[in-house]
């Protein structure tokens, strides 16, 4: 099938669907001007930091709490190159679909905050968010816009232990309420699974497509490349997020065009 035969069955899926899983990762963001290796730690692929460590090494949850100055220096570097970034059609195209079906879910692994900013409300960040600080030793916890002005590393206002941003860092453990959220929606059932510039390299993202599959239901994949869950997918457009969802948009509402 081409690529426009396959966007005509993708929106005839969605417009049938009730309830719709979309499984994001960095590759929706790609076009907001954001890197996609590793997430926003991409700005260190295939490179050291200043520091001689691994990215890896830098942003793990072992070095938040032995040295946070450092883990701090890596994260405030990379929000400062990805600040300003802002939702791209992608992202407002399924906040728009959410606003039609409140049914639409969005399951992101990314941590810019930008499903939130789009106007997505059913949402699981699994990885949380950079835009959240909570402290290492008291329950204060509060948002920020970006980290412009903020003392690194930021300490707590109400106990002086450090703030750190409430995200998953390398080998720390994912948050148990997101996963029992992910559980509950695919115990209660979707019609429809997308899944949108991931790898699916974790079991937790590849999983509801594996689902899917499974249970009979249908699955999209959009991504240029090659990916875990390529051949199980019903529908595979090798597309970029921002050039698909407005043709799928195009086709669900041709008399409503969404700008730009």
């Amino acid at each position: 099938m081409t690529d426009a035969q396959v966007l005509d069955a993708v929106a005839r899926l969605v417009a049938e669907a009730r309830r719709i899983l979309f499984i994001t990762g960095a590759g929706i963001s790609a076009d907001s001007g954001l890197p996609t290796y590793r997430g926003i730690g991409g700005l260190y692929h295939e490179r050291l930091t200043d520091d001689g460590l691994t990215i890896e090494e830098a942003l793990s949850g072992e070095m938040m709490e032995a040295r946070p100055e450092v883990a701090w220096k890596y994260i405030a570097e990379i929000e400062a190159n990805c600040r300003g970034a802002a939702p791209n059609i992608a992202h407002r195209i399924i906040a728009a679909l959410e606003h039609e079906h409140p049914g639409v879910w969005v399951l992101t692994q990314n941590v810019d905050g930008l499903h939130r900013a789009a106007g997505s409300r059913n949402l699981i960040e699994i990885h949380g968010s950079v835009h959240r600080l909570r402290c290492t030793e008291c329950k204060h916890a509060r948002s920020v816009p970006d980290y412009s002005g903020l003392r690194i590393p930021p300490g707590c206002p109400v106990c002086g232990g450090v703030l750190r941003p409430d995200v998953v860092l390398f080998g720390e453990m994912l948050p148990e309420t997101g996963l029992r959220r992910l559980e509950a929606l695919l115990d209660d059932g979707v019609d429809l699974v997308v899944s949108i510039g991931t790898t699916s390299v974790f079991p937790y993202i590849s999983g509801p497509i594996w689902w899917a599959d499974q249970v009979g239901v249908p699955s999209v994949e959009i991504n240029p490349g090659e990916t875990g869950v390529s051949e199980i997918v019903t529908h595979r457009l090798r597309l970029r997020a921002a050039e698909a969802m407005p043709e799928l948009w195009r086709r669900l509402h041709p008399e409503r065009p969404l700008e730009d």
